[in-house]
């Protein structure tokens, strides 16, 4: 069987959510099925290093525009594969019969004014014709199964869930000089609480800045590390309004060299996020052994489990006491701790990759 996978997520020079779920699970798939043959669809030339394999043959395809419709639309044309697989992308509109897409999150749908207009409709059309033109959706939290379901009306028989996993590289960093390296890197003089995610409205940054104005820490730094996505210019505003320059920290775009060091030296993760399909830094941070607060909205409850303490992400007040007390109590740090690396452990590329093939091969039986 030939499977084939649009890639062109994967070698995005900055990756984020999606992209790095397109990469590892690319990669987990290539080493669960090496008596299946993978074809690798790129936009530009990837490192051959990355995805070198018996099994699996790159093909680098540059076109200027509309590469997935146009250029990968006629390459599966000429060139089927038996099964077509987009994990982090949409459907090309001349595509196999025997289609399996992921679905990350209709976050657009719960938020529109967390995205610009445009993008929100791009949105809407691309999850839309998604679910509509593949045979499976794969969904990476109830949570999205579920909004599919009753904003799209797919067939819940239709959707797979197969929740993401972290990089099996990831662990706490116990080097504290190492730790205090990456501080003196970022310009971290202290304690900090770490945010993790691109800054844009659905991460709801501006109000966890004003939660942590008004709580009581008074020695302790907010380090915002992600790039800039969209609508993000009135953070900075804020923090200068404010006059929290110097307790406020933009690093920009995170490496992932530098990740372990700067999540295992804070004191917790805060995600208060409007809307996640899954949310990754949330597992990151448990991997580490690092306590975790975050929402107690969309997917967040379904991973976190018992291992994090949630907050109404609307709620700036309640956000202000969730920081005091994950500051002042040493304990509930440690019991989250305990928790978080119990937890983390259930979410692994490999078994990701299981539920994916294994809906791969019922869909090339049909």
């Amino acid at each position: 069987m030939l499977i084939g996978i649009d890639a062109s997520r994967a070698v995005s020079a900055q990756a984020t959510g999606t992209e790095t779920y397109s990469h590892y699970l690319i990669r987990a798939l290539i080493d669960l099925a090496p008596d299946r043959r993978f074809r690798l669809y790129f936009n530009r030339p990837p490192d051959p290093d990355r995805y070198r394999s018996p099994n699996a043959a790159l093909k680098a395809i540059s076109f200027p525009r509309l590469w997935t419709h146009l250029r990968l639309s006629v390459e599966v044309a000429r060139y089927p594969p038996d099964i077509l697989f987009i994990p982090a992308h949409v459907v090309p509109m001349l595509h196999p019969r025997r289609t399996v897409v992921t679905v990350h999150d209709l976050g657009y749908l719960h938020f529109p004014g967390a995205h610009p207009t445009g993008q929100r409709l791009y949105l809407d059309l691309s999850t839309r014709w998604n679910a509509r033109a593949a045979m499976r959706v794969i969904a990476d939290s109830q949570t999205t199964k579920n909004d599919l379901i009753q904003h799209y009306r797919t067939p819940a028989d239709k959707i797979v869930v197969a929740y993401p996993g972290i990089d099996p590289a990831l662990k706490r960093v116990e080097d504290a000089q190492r730790i205090q390296a990456i501080k003196s890197q970022y310009g971290i003089t202290g304690d900090y609480l770490l945010c993790l995610g691109t800054l844009q409205p659905r991460k709801n940054l501006a109000r966890l800045i004003d939660a942590f104005a008004r709580s009581q820490t008074r020695d302790t730094q907010l380090v915002i590390a992600g790039k800039k996505g969209w609508l993000y210019a009135d953070l900075f505003k804020q923090v200068e309004r404010e006059g929290m320059t110097n307790r406020v920290l933009f690093t920009g775009y995170l490496p992932d060299a530098d990740k372990p060091a700067l999540i295992s030296g804070a004191t917790a993760l805060v995600l208060p996020s409007l809307y996640e399909g899954f949310g990754i830094p949330l597992i990151e941070a448990m991997a580490c052994g690092t306590p975790v607060v975050c929402s107690n909205t969309s997917s967040l409850p379904e991973v976190a489990g018992d291992a994090a303490l949630l907050v109404d992400p609307t709620d700036t007040e309640a956000i202000a006491a969730a920081i005091d007390r994950i500051t002042s109590d040493a304990g509930l740090r440690g019991r989250l701790v305990g928790r978080g690396y119990v937890q983390a452990s259930q979410f692994t590329w490999q078994a990701c990759a299981r539920i994916v093939l294994d809906t791969i091969e019922k869909v090339a039986a049909e």
